[in-house]
């Protein structure tokens, strides 16, 4: 079971002084808690692509490529990369440079995008949304399978037996498909027999036991071993020492991105009481204490069949020092607890076949 972080390198409005700090300090302070992350020894760190005024993260190969040397074991992954509005080769090179960097740990998280600003920004159709991913996956499927490749697609340039380099430690470079939830996609990631990420942010993480059936339904169906095929999730959080006061401190940003992104979606209010009823062990807010936390965790993990964990902090704008500390207790605390009952249920689970 791996463990980790996730963040979109917000730079909303502090809510308690309406201070937005700038895209350059909110960028260096990520760095700090990816090295971090690495020192209590969490498992993966990923960084979202958005192109917007509030987040400050365009380029996640950048980001992560500043931690690199300064960490020695943390996986260094996108979360995500916006395939469909990205050139694949492109993509590619950056993370293959960012696998070298570090050695063998860089991943691409790639998924269509649930913001789509880089759509124009980048000259795209949002009439092509699905056709331009799975064009462009397909790409880069082919980019990592071969150091020369001949290409024709509808959406980019064709090119005859050309080297992409640098190549990657790894071989093959991690690929891993994002998906909110949607059928077609995780259809798609278990017949590539590509890991798969889900955004559970909402409702009942119990309801994501299905998909997770049919990606490694269609996985097997494609002939490929799904009982090694990875399945992360990737879901809202904080860690403190006591349950209450980590949700005090939680809610604030919290309700504010969630109102900002609701008012451009169409979604209702959010309020106190939903953030709490998400709390509960059902719910998909992952908030209080380490072993509040670790439980739920374990329970994702039970329940859904998840086997890596993305906490995804801070939601909006918190203290630098409190996002800190929400790492340190998960790395320290929370993880320990997850892997110890994790591998005792594994055990009984194979001693009763």
């Amino acid at each position: 079971m791996e463990i980790g972080i996730s963040t979109f390198v917000e730079t909303t409005p502090d809510e308690r002084t309406g201070e937005v700090i700038s895209h350059a300090q909110r960028l260096r302070e990520v760095v700090e808690e990816i090295v971090l992350a690495d020192r209590v020894g969490l498992d993966v760190y990923g960084v979202g692509e958005h192109h917007r005024k509030d987040y400050a993260a365009s380029s996640p190969a950048v980001v992560l490529a500043a931690a690199a040397s300064q960490t020695e074991r943390i996986r260094l992954t996108s979360a995500v990369t916006v395939l469909s509005s990205a050139d694949p080769v492109r993509v590619f090179q950056d993370f293959a440079t960012l696998d070298g960097i570090s050695n063998g740990r860089a991943e691409i998280m790639a998924g269509r995008g649930s913001f789509i600003e880089s759509f124009p920004l980048f000259g795209y159709d949002l009439n092509d949304y699905d056709e331009l991913f799975e064009e462009k996956l397909e790409l880069l499927l082919k980019l990592r399978e071969s150091e020369k490749v001949t290409w024709k697609g509808g959406h980019r340039p064709a090119f005859q037996e050309l080297g992409v380099y640098p190549r990657p430690v790894q071989n093959p470079l991690p690929v891993w498909v994002g998906s909110g939830g949607n059928t077609e996609s995780v259809i798609r990631a278990g017949l590539l027999g590509l890991p798969l990420v889900l955004a559970i942010i909402g409702g009942s993480p119990r309801q994501f036991a299905p998909l997770v059936q049919l990606y490694k339904k269609a996985a097997a169906h494609a002939g490929h071993d799904a009982s090694k095929l990875p399945v992360a999730s990737h879901s809202h959080g904080f860690v403190g020492e006591d349950t209450e006061a980590a949700a005090d401190k939680f809610f604030p940003s919290t309700q504010a991105s969630m109102n900002v992104i609701g008012r451009e979606r169409g979604w209702g209010h959010y309020d106190r009481a939903q953030f709490d009823a998400a709390r509960s062990l059902e719910g998909a807010l992952y908030v209080g204490n380490p072993e509040t936390v670790a439980r739920k965790i374990i329970y994702l993990r039970k329940e859904v069949g998840i086997t890596r964990f993305l906490l995804h902090v801070p939601l909006g704008t918190m203290p630098h020092e409190d996002v800190m500390r929400a790492i340190e207790l998960l790395g320290t605390e929370v993880a320990p607890r997850v892997r110890e009952e994790v591998a005792r249920w594994e055990a009984e689970n194979v001693a009763a076949k």
